[in-house]
């Protein structure tokens, strides 16, 4: 097993002597650094990820305190720490497919996703045995247009306290109360196809077309329907020889691969916001 670590990720202007003030601040604590990553924009933004020996927890609130006076402040660093000790709380959400879900549930399931999985709740109630099968929680909540406020405010009751909500192919649009009373990011996965063949049976329309190219897309969930900042994405080329049921099949599976990163990465404190953008470590 890993040791415990602690995490720093920040962004600011650049300028010289970041990397310099950082490390030395941690080398003054004693905490020895074991990996880092920085970047720097064009914009002229700088971008790190650092991580170290673990705070010891009665030091946790004096080191972050100081490092906020002595480095963040002087550099106008946007900052967090957090303690690789400290799991995250995940939630999912889910409609009738379910090859995201059965994939989350086995990373979780064999320790790789590094998060617990507090809740999982769908529109249906098809896949309530798996998930009960593994000692987690399930809930159906239907969705009646007419009572989706109801609805949402149930899910978000469920939902208290967690740090992720992961959108495993659920197929509800999240309406703006909901995603600013959730407290927390949320995670989406789509097929690439977006903006071209938008709406139903994308697959079947990219296949009239002759489609080379099929992927997927993993972002985080705003206001903007599948316009939020790009976590990851990836795709693979197909064929005439590729029939829709081929390319569905294709594309499921790099929906489940290309969703896994993307919550791996932000479990890890691996993600950074630049504006519409991500920078990914």
């Amino acid at each position: 097993m890993d040791s415990p670590t602690s995490r720093l990720l920040l962004a600011c202007p650049d300028r010289p002597g970041l990397i310099a003030a950082v490390s030395g601040f941690l080398a003054e604590a004693g905490l020895n650094i074991v990996d880092a990553d920085q970047h720097s924009s064009d914009e002229g933004r700088f971008f790190m990820r650092m991580m170290f020996d673990a705070i010891p927890e009665n030091e946790l609130a004096a080191v972050r305190q100081r490092f906020e006076h002595e480095i963040a402040t002087p550099f106008e660093m946007e900052h967090r720490f957090a303690e690789s000790s400290e799991r995250k709380r995940v939630a999912i959400m889910v409609s009738r497919e379910d090859h995201c879900l059965s994939d989350l549930l086995w990373r979780w399931r064999s320790g790789e996703l590094g998060a617990d999985i507090v809740a999982v709740v769908s529109n249906h109630d098809d896949h309530r045995g798996q998930v009960e099968s593994l000692g987690l929680d399930f809930h159906h909540i239907s969705i009646d247009p007419e009572a989706r406020e109801r609805a949402e405010a149930q899910a978000l009751e469920l939902f208290a306290g967690i740090d992720l909500l992961v959108l495993a192919r659920y197929m509800q649009v999240l309406s703006r109360k909901f995603l600013e009373g959730l407290g927390a990011p949320a995670i989406n996965i789509h097929h690439s196809f977006l903006p071209a063949f938008v709406g139903a049976d994308p697959y079947r329309r990219a296949h009239e077309r002759g489609v080379k190219l099929i992927g997927a897309t993993a972002h985080y969930v705003t206001e903007e329907l599948d316009a939020g900042p790009i976590i990851d994405q990836d795709v693979t080329r197909v064929s005439h020889r590729d029939e829709v049921d081929d390319l569905k099949r294709i594309g499921r599976d790099i929906e489940r691969l290309v969703l896994a990163r993307a919550v791996k990465a932000h479990v890890d404190d691996r993600v950074l916001l630049d504006g519409a953008r991500t920078i990914v470590f």
